[in-house]
């Protein structure tokens, strides 16, 4: 019985907390432009240099110095 006078507070607490962060993000604009985000998660960004094939023959070809 002492263990349900500490856990049921407990429990209000968090879903308070859940639902006070869910409000915030809310009014702060989090789920303005959900599809937008998709979108940036899946979208080509520059890519550094990779090298190409031919890039690579001629590294084996070319002679080292060393």
């Amino acid at each position: 019985m002492i263990a349900l006078a500490w856990l049921i507070p407990a429990a209000l607490f968090l879903g308070l907390l859940g639902l006070a962060a869910f409000l915030w993000a809310l009014r702060s604009g989090q789920f303005e432009d959900l599809e937008g985000a998709s979108w940036r998660a899946i979208q080509d960004s520059e890519r550094p240099d990779v090298p190409t094939e031919a890039d690579t023959e001629e590294d084996q070809s070319a002679p080292r110095d060393g």
